[in-house]
């Protein structure tokens, strides 16, 4: 019997992409740069080298590429699409939004597009608004991506902070999902009195860039490190177990988490706290540094692509970000690794073929 109209809908993740640009950024590079040492790098952060953008890629050019490859791995046109939402704190513009651009790109006619503003956590916000959507019945099939180019908007003087950060689009194509199966949780949180921990203090309505702005770099990136650290652990810590409680399960169900990839220590101290075994817990900041809304779509990208997840598995997603905002979200994988689907492929193709074959001789 077909469900009624108004039956809320389950949502999965049934395409992955990912992208980071061609030019590397080493903490070598950064020793010649401002008063650093990769020794510092490394103890403080994790990070060995991140990706940056070139002068005349853009967001939208990041996020086409990671969009098409999860499209591709979806088994989806972009004529497909119903929805675009594009998380971001580094738009190509303020007007029009970077999904409309990508959507542009992608070619997409049909699709909606709206960017989502949240800082590092934008991927879980937008998991929890395509799950929603999906459930009811606004849309059969959404694209959620994150894309940064946080090179455009870092202080290379600060050696706080030019460290940290660097470019690069991770993509999900959602679909319907049975009860049980796909994303069972998200919980999204923000705090607006901690907006200065992390913050771009001019260039907006409140405070227009003038010369004075240029020269004190306030249109780039401002961290209170500590202050953050303190904060981000605490808030991921609480939501990952808010969002394990809501789907009724605890972090030993887990078979991965993929945590925003801000800081190694940020995400050690998280992993402690809610005693996660090291091996569960994604980990590529040493490669890429945090790509903010970015890090966890192509975390899982690189999860999927690497056979970490089978169907059946539980896997989370958890971020702090500026704003300050935080989330997590839990998930029973639903997808075949990539190798595991191309060879059940091959063996259809194969015993279809000897049926061919056989057939052809019986008669």
């Amino acid at each position: 019997m077909s469900r009624p109209p108004d039956a809320v809908r389950g949502a999965t993740i049934v395409g992955t992409g990912m992208y980071v640009p061609e030019r590397i950024l080493t903490n070598a590079d950064l020793e010649k740069m401002v008063d650093t040492t990769d020794q510092w790098i490394l103890d403080r952060t994790g990070i060995r080298e991140r990706h940056i953008a070139a002068c005349d890629q853009a967001s939208s050019d990041l996020a086409v590429i990671a969009s098409r490859r999860a499209l591709e791995a979806a088994k989806r046109a972009p004529d497909d699409l119903d929805l675009i939402i594009v998380a971001t704190t580094t738009p190509d513009r303020i007007l029009p939004s970077c999904a409309c651009t990508l959507q542009q790109k992608l070619g997409a006619r049909r699709a909606a597009a709206y960017d989502l503003f949240a800082a590092c956590t934008g991927f879980v916000y937008g998991l929890g608004q395509a799950r929603a959507l999906i459930g009811a019945h606004m849309a059969e099939t959404v694209l959620v991506v994150g894309v940064e180019k946080l090179s455009s908007i870092v202080d290379y003087t600060d050696r706080n902070t030019c460290v940290l950060f660097g470019d690069g689009a991770g993509a999900a194509v959602l679909r319907e999902a049975p009860p049980g199966e796909g994303i069972l949780s998200v919980t999204i949180q923000s705090d607006g009195n901690l907006g200065e921990v992390l913050e771009v203090p001019a260039g907006g309505s409140a405070r227009a860039l003038d010369e004075r702005g240029l020269l004190a770099h306030d249109h780039k990136i401002k961290m209170r490190g500590k202050e953050l650290f303190k904060v981000a652990v605490r808030a991921m810590d609480e939501s990952l177990r808010q969002a394990l409680s809501d789907a009724g399960l605890t972090c030993d169900d887990l078979k991965l988490v993929i945590p925003h990839q801000a800081n190694r220590r940020i995400i050690d101290a998280m992993r402690e706290r809610l005693g996660i075994p090291a091996e569960k817990v994604v980990l590529n900041i040493d490669r890429y540094g945090n790509t903010s809304s970015a890090s966890i779509p192509i975390s899982l990208d690189e999860a999927v692509r690497e056979g970490r997840l089978e169907p059946g598995d539980y896997v989370a997603f958890v971020a702090f970000g500026g704003g300050v905002t935080w989330g997590a979200s839990v998930m029973r994988w639903t997808q075949p690794p990539p190798v595991a689907a191309a060879l059940a492929e091959a063996t259809v193709t194969r015993k279809i073929a000897s049926l061919a074959a056989a057939t052809g001789r019986a008669t």
